[in-house]
């Protein structure tokens, strides 16, 4: 199953409908089909590599560990130490690497203070101040080792470092950068080094075909060829550096937008995907491959307030990241509407346009997709699953089981 393939949009239509004839919206729903259809291809995709989940895309346990049920995936990245405590303890994994430093004393003070975390959770660092942080919690003499890994920067800086693309993370970017840090975290008491991550977001987070943008398209797929050979190289380098200090367990890198690209670099020993599974909207602006369209929220009719338009209550889910139209929701099932350039997705109401507004009625659903992934967890407590046109279960999102990571 691939977005290549057309999508019959009027029988998926008919299909969740009439699995969640039951329900009221607002709600959430996952076509389980089309998650381990985009499961399986991601880790085939990986090439023999094993695919670490990102948990932020997915926001609940349950589908947690059904991707990682599936051939080929191991391991979760987290994006908080408190998050990763608990998918721990609650038996979700025990590999899970945090993907962003710290502060939180309290989660790091459970790490020191049990076994078990220690040995399973792996804290991000990118400078000797995060190690610092990490003994005035709990001192070195006192704890287990903490398992650590190093954040090198996989943005591109081209023009001699006059120019930067991709996102800003770590201030370590070279192989040079990468040694120094090693080394001091290979003399401190009570730290292991066990891994490295790089995160090419201007490879893996940006579409090389958004919609509408054809010069925009050709000019992302430029920098994308120029950044990749170059960060390869880099990374290489790197990794090479470090394990002149320390035995790493995994060299970890991409994202669902470069998982092949990514397994294919040598230095890389596994790769992170979580976006995919859900197949938002970010994603249909992706050439090489397009995840197929696995999450909803469904959103009633209310009223008609003129001919040609239809107001659904609710609809302002908006995705984070810049400002701009690819982070709102999409109106997509029945195909053919589109929300309003003076309004757009509205907390309380959204008023949509386009041909399939003249058929709607009060009562009727329309179905959205959102344009990032795990953000749509928070706006529900539950996950209605769907297989075929039943809902074969019904799972709490982070949210519904009481958790506010960020």
């Amino acid at each position: 199953m691939h977005t290549d393939v057309p999508i019959d949009r009027d029988a998926l239509r008919d299909r969740l409908d009439r699995a969640t004839a039951h329900l009221d919206p607002p709600f959430a729903a996952i076509d389980l089909t089309a998650f381990d259809a985009n499961a399986d291809a991601l880790s085939t995709r990986a090439a023999g590599k094993p695919v670490r989940v990102a948990s932020k895309s997915v926001r609940c346990r349950d589908l947690l560990t059904r991707a990682l049920a599936r051939p080929g995936w191991q391991g979760v990245m987290a994006y908080t130490v408190r998050e990763a405590n608990w998918l721990v303890r609650t038996g979700v994994s025990d590999d899970v690497l945090v993907a962003y430093p710290s502060a939180d004393r309290a989660g790091l003070a459970a790490i020191a203070a049990d076994a078990e975390l220690a040995t399973s959770v792996t804290l991000m660092v990118d400078s000797p101040d995060q190690l610092d942080l990490i003994d005035t919690v709990a001192a070195p003499d006192r704890r287990a080792p903490i398992r650590v890994c190093l954040d090198l920067d996989a943005s591109w800086r081209p023009a001699r470092g006059r120019l930067h693309i991709g996102v800003r993370r770590s201030p370590v970017h070279s192989a040079a950068d990468a040694g120094a840090l090693a080394a001091r975290v290979a003399a401190r008491r009570g730290f292991r080094l066990v891994g490295l991550m790089s995160y090419e977001a201007q490879i893996a987070g940006l579409g090389d075909a958004p919609p509408g943008q054809a010069l925009r398209g050709v000019a992302i797929r430029a920098l994308q060829r120029r950044s990749y050979p170059e960060l390869t190289a880099r990374r290489g380098a790197a990794v090479a550096a470090v394990r002149e200090h320390a035995e790493l367990d995994f060299v970890n890198g991409g994202g669902t937008g470069s998982v092949a690209a990514t397994s294919a670099d040598p230095a890389v020993t596994e790769v992170t995907a979580g976006s995919g599974l859900y197949g938002p909207t970010l994603f249909d602006a992706y050439r090489t491959w397009r995840p197929v369209p696995a999450a909803f929220f469904a959103l009633a009719v209310v009223r008609r307030p003129a001919p040609g338009l239809a107001t659904v209550l609710g609809g302002g889910w908006i995705a984070s990241g810049p400002a701009e139209p690819s982070r709102l929701p999409e109106p997509w099932l029945p195909p053919g509407l589109k929300l309003l350039g003076s309004e757009g997705a509205g907390e309380v109401q959204t008023p949509l346009a386009g041909t399939a507004a003249h058929a709607l009625t009060v009562g009727d659903r329309v179905w959205f997709r959102h344009a990032k992934a795990g953000e749509l967890s928070e706006h529900v407590n539950e996950l209605h699953l769907i297989e075929g046109d039943q809902v074969v279960a019904t799972v709490p999102s982070y949210r519904g089981e009481g958790q506010a990571f960020l």
